[in-house]
């Protein structure tokens, strides 16, 4: 697989972590959010966590960067409720 050209990984980010010595969750946490702005509009980002897990998470069972793509996966899965001005606004009108 090369660092470049893959759809799920556009810019090589997640490639390239997983080759870096001693890299920590915090760090894979920096590259993924790089990763996710990157991603273009039109690859579902769902999707492309599944792809790149496939494609290195089985091999990688204990890196950092395995872990932060689940995550990212989990988070997907359950959507938290949020706050914000909305939510207040909503409230006070009730």
């Amino acid at each position: 697989m090369s660092k470049s050209g893959d759809a799920n990984d556009p810019k090589g980010l997640i490639y390239e972590a997983y080759r870096i010595e001693g890299i920590t969750k915090p760090d894979c946490r920096t590259i993924f959010l790089d990763w996710a702005l990157s991603l273009p509009v039109d690859r579902a980002q769902d999707q492309a966590l599944a792809a790149l897990l496939d494609t290195y998470g089985a091999a990688h069972t204990d890196h950092p960067m395995t872990e932060v793509l689940r995550e990212g996966r989990q988070g997907i899965a359950t959507p938290r409720r949020r706050g914000g001005w909305r939510a207040r606004n909503g409230r006070a009108s009730s």
